[in-house]
């Protein structure tokens, strides 16, 4: 039997054969299918010295340029931010979590006011996590069966058992554009035998949850997910019986769950390669920029994290020079803005000085405007990322971020 991969290496972009191809024609417009119908992506432009693309996926609530980061809405908000905050930043897709939201307030009530577009006023692209991450997360009060995930639920105790096709159905009453399917999310590290056990359960409840789904009419569109922990021919076996299915696009799961960079990056370079070009591919849970870079070099083009939302709630900044922490005395009275030429409204208005201020007492406008800043930098990341591959200048820009 294989081993896991444990050594530490140092990683660079590692230089590929060039795989260009001229950009195709963009479509502006979405054409309605239902469950196994045309494919979502599209992709616009090769990079002629690494993997990267970009692309388009097609959603009913509007196309999404990828390479894309997803901000984190678990309960149908990211976290401190108002529509308008998210508009200026230039968001283009939030991701929501089906564990939590059938807690609270629930689909059923969800679905009454109009679905989770109009329940919290966000017109554009939603995803959501299936909650097979809260197998992870939520260890102490969930059972795992191989016919699904038994909760206890974190509010009030109450048991609520997750399926392969319940977990459909609480997603199309959302009416998310991008659904996922049931997984299971093991922690790091973990023995290959249960990797491998887990790996069985994720591979049936794909196989039973795209069955179910093929008869559903809608417009909503299902990702399979790819795990096996940090065994190589485990990912390599996930690939090869969830690939078949025929998913509209296609996730690698568990590998942000405490390992270190050098371990993401190896399961990312090893995987995305099996994946198919033609459906895009998301990388669940990856947030620091440099694992992002080093991933969109990989082929991959969506991304969520809770990193950008949960560091500018408590002081940690990200610039083009690396990240900082603004209640640091260094800036107890430096008048420069937290990024100079940055174009968020916490920039534009607000010196590292008073910023350090209001994190320093505690102020509640802090958390708002470290996390406005974080976001705007996370969009304007990808937005970068992109037109460097679209004009061929992505590898060089590539390596000259990561020094920084």
């Amino acid at each position: 039997m294989g081993a896991g991969i444990t050594q530490m290496v140092e990683y660079e972009l590692p230089k590929l054969e060039v795989t260009g191809s001229s950009p195709v024609a963009r479509f502006d417009f979405f054409k309605p299918n239902f469950s196994g119908g045309a494919q979502i992506f599209e992709i616009l432009k090769n990079d002629t010295k690494s993997k990267a693309r970009v692309g388009i996926i097609k959603t009913a609530h509007g196309n999404i340029e990828t390479p894309n980061f997803m901000p984190v809405a678990t309960l149908a908000n990211v976290k401190t931010m108002k529509k308008s905050d998210l508009i200026d930043a230039g968001v283009d897709i939030v991701i929501s979590n089906t564990y939590h939201l059938h807690l609270r307030p629930g689909e059923k009530t969800i679905k009454k006011l109009g679905g989770l577009h109009s329940f919290m006023n966000w017109d554009k692209p939603i995803a959501t996590d299936s909650g097979g991450f809260q197998a992870f997360s939520l260890a102490k009060i969930r059972k795992i069966e191989d016919e699904g995930i038994l909760f206890s639920s974190h509010i009030d105790g109450s048991n609520h058992f997750f399926t392969p096709t319940n977990v459909i159905d609480i997603q199309l009453s959302l009416d998310s554009d991008l659904i996922m399917s049931l997984d299971e999310c093991p922690p790091y590290p973990i023995g290959e035998g249960y990797a491998e056990e887990s790996l069985l359960r994720t591979i049936k409840w794909a196989k039973i949850g795209k069955e179910y789904f093929r008869e559903k009419e809608t417009n909503s569109k299902l990702f399979g997910i790819v795990q096996g922990s940090t065994y190589p021919h485990l990912r390599k076996r996930a690939v090869e019986e969830i690939v078949p299915l025929e998913f509209d696009g296609y996730a690698i799961g568990g590998i942000a769950v405490g390992e270190p960079s050098n371990l993401i990056r190896e399961m990312t370079e090893f995987t995305v390669p099996l994946l198919p070009e033609s459906r895009p591919r998301y990388l669940m849970g990856v947030g620091l920029p440099e694992d992002i870079v080093f991933a969109v070099s990989q082929g991959v083009d969506l991304f969520d994290c809770v990193i950008p939302t949960r560091n500018g709630r408590t002081g940690t900044l990200y610039t083009k020079k690396g990240k900082i922490n603004i209640k640091n005395t260094t800036y107890k009275e430096d008048p420069a803005p937290i990024e100079e030429g940055c174009g968020c409204y916490t920039c534009q208005h607000y010196s590292k000085a008073y910023l350090r201020h209001l994190f320093i007492s505690n102020e509640l406008l802090a958390q708002h405007l470290g996390t406005i800043h974080n976001i705007y930098y996370f969009t304007h990341l990808m937005k970068d990322i992109r037109e460097k591959i679209v004009n061929g200048t992505f590898w060089e820009w590539s390596h000259k971020l990561l020094k920084n």
